[in-house]
């Protein structure tokens, strides 16, 4: 469980304290000694970031800003410091810890406090531990003379949405199919006051949902479609924005199979699936006034059975016929269905979520997220600003009409894969084909699940996109 922001209106004296300063940041009017005071003050001035002091009834501890980087690289220091302090924090054993804004900086506030709470998150569930090994935080009181507890709640649920999504990311197969992921979207719905239906087979079939049951065809689970919407009594868009994610609840590249090496962290593939249900929850909790729809067709994806087979052809749920060469392509099969299924829905936008292609991670690293589509230059300058706020930075790639040719099929409309050079943009040019309106495609690979620990992105499922978004649609519903 997260730790809890509390607003406070005094500085308690037994209670550890962390201070955000900069470097010439007046600490004479707080609670310090005449020799703790010179301390911090030559510590500073020689460029010391991260200052601790032992006051033996509590600790005081200091991050100094860098106010020579460009603001969204400020913001991004000051998380990674808090991240830096936690493990201090962890072993000092503190169960409550007050911050002291110094700076009346709402959104370097803000970023201390994303960097501390997401680097308490642990995933547990299935691990006997002793208590030493859980984090002991419960509790930030912040004294702040800019920030009211209206605005500390909104960042609590935020941050407590990225921990929702990295919980189902890190879920493995065995307690989280395709059946169980509905059941904890639903689960969600309930808590946050969005409405959901999660489609069955039997509806799936019924709706042609083809591609998404061509996947499912190897597995003996069955496959589900949840349709999530957040409808508030106030809404500023007159047509919905829909999400899309891809559920792949596991990925073992079925007939096309994975080498055993790249199979491990596969229960990851349904990153996108969570990002969605985060943004609504997110969205929800928060009452932020504009209509979303959030689509999720989820399966797994196994060799087993009467698994489709490179050489099959699909008619889609918008009959367009699709050529299977490589069923380790399958994020595209189930999203395509999603994406003619949302047409019904008249979108102002569509935006889609998934770790989509090897060839994102190939081609950025795990330093931020692909991004194309064919929406308004608007749209795509207030994500990528959004991207820096956050700093879930977004590289934007061409969807140039020459790749389409990469897709063609000789024995039907299109094929599934495009081969080895630009995949990420064939995988995102095989979507567009589905798509009659307004759409921005997110590949989240990149960054979605790390095999290394990250700072304040932890290892494994990161949450990555939720922050990204949820400052997208404040800022977009404000314009």
């Amino acid at each position: 469980m997260e730790p809890l922001f509390i607003k406070t209106e005094e500085q308690p004296l037994d209670v550890s304290v962390l201070y955000l300063t900069e470097k010439e940041t007046d600490l004479s009017g707080y609670s310090f000694s005449p020799a703790e005071l010179e301390y911090l003050n030559n510590q500073r001035k020689k460029d010391k970031r991260n200052i601790h002091v032992n006051s033996y009834f509590k600790w005081s501890y200091l991050i100094v800003t860098d106010t020579n980087l460009p603001e969204h690289e400020l913001l991004e220091d000051i998380r990674i410091q808090a991240s830096a302090l936690y493990s201090t924090l962890k072993k000092n054993n503190h169960r409550q810890l007050l911050v002291v804004d110094t700076l009346s900086q709402p959104f370097r506030l803000k970023a201390l406090l994303e960097g501390l709470a997401l680097s308490h998150y642990q995933f547990l569930r299935h691990k006997s531990t002793d208590e030493d090994t859980r984090n002991k935080l419960e509790q930030i009181q912040v004294l702040s003379d800019t920030i009211g507890e209206k605005e500390l709640q909104q960042w609590q649920v935020v941050t407590g949405a990225v921990y929702h999504a990295r919980d189902l990311v890190n879920e493995p197969l065995s307690s989280l199919n395709a059946v169980q992921l509905g059941e904890a979207f639903q689960e969600m719905a309930r808590e946050a006051g969005f409405s959901i239906e999660v489609f069955n087979k039997k509806k799936i079939e019924a709706l042609r949902m083809n591609g998404l049951l061509a996947v499912n065809r190897g597995s003996v689970d069955p496959p589900s479609f949840s349709v999530m919407e957040w409808n508030p009594t106030e809404v500023r868009n007159s047509r919905p924005i829909v999400l899309v994610g891809k559920g792949v609840v596991y990925d073992t590249g079925g007939i096309s199979l994975k080498p055993s090496s790249s199979m491990g962290d596969m229960k990851s593939d349904m990153a996108g699936a969570a990002v969605v249900v985060g943004i609504l929850y997110a969205a929800a909790r928060n009452k932020i006034p504009v209509r979303l729809i959030g689509l999720v067709p989820a399966t797994d994806n196994r060799p087993g059975g009467n698994a489709y087979t490179p050489g099959d052809v699909v008619t889609m749920h918008d009959e367009t016929t699709v050529e299977v060469v490589n069923t380790d392509a399958e994020g595209r099969m189930i999203l395509a269905d999603a994406l003619s299924f949302a047409r019904q829905f008249d979108p102002e936008l569509v935006f889609d979520f998934a770790t989509l292609t090897g060839s994102a991670s190939v081609a950025i690293g795990p330093q931020g997220i692909v991004t194309m589509g064919n929406a308004d230059e608007t749209v795509f300058e207030q994500l990528i600003q959004s991207g820096l706020n956050t700093y879930e930075r977004l590289v934007r790639l061409p969807l140039w009409k020459e790749y389409k040719e990469m897709i063609k099929s000789d024995v039907a409309d299109l094929k599934n894969a495009g081969g080895r050079e630009a995949g990420a943009i064939t995988a995102g040019k095989f979507l567009e084909h589905f798509t009659r309106y307004s759409w921005v495609h997110f590949d989240i690979a990149p960054t979605a699940f790390l095999e290394k620990h990250d700072s304040y992105r932890g290892k494994g499922g990161t949450g990555t996109g939720i922050r990204l978004m949820y400052d997208f649609l404040n800022q977009y519903t404000a314009k």
